[in-house]
C-alpha cells in the first residue's frame, strides 16, 4: 500500500466526459482513475468546483461589504 497518495488534478467536467472510455470514478478516492492501472498508476483526476464555489465566496462578499 502506498505510504504517499498521488496528488489529485482538477480538470473540467467536458475533459472527464471525453475521457469516458479511458477513465472510472473510484468511490474511495472520489475521483476518476485510469481504466486496469488506475489503482495502481497514473493521475487521479476530479471534477474543477473550485472555480464556481470561489465565485459563490465573491458574491456572498460582496453582498456584505453593501450592508456594511
Amino acid at each position: 500500500m502506498r505510504t504517499v497518495k498521488r496528488p489529485r488534478r482538477y480538470v473540467g467536467e467536458h475533459w472527464l466526459v471525453l475521457m469516458r472510455p479511458a477513465v472510472r470514478f473510484s468511490t474511495a478516492r472520489d475521483a476518476y482513475v485510469l481504466r486496469a492501472v488506475g489503482s495502481h498508476v497514473g493521475p487521479v483526476l476530479r471534477v474543477d468546483r473550485r472555480a464556481q464555489s470561489r465565485q459563490a465566496l465573491r458574491g456572498a462578499d460582496a453582498g456584505r461589504a453593501h450592508t456594511a
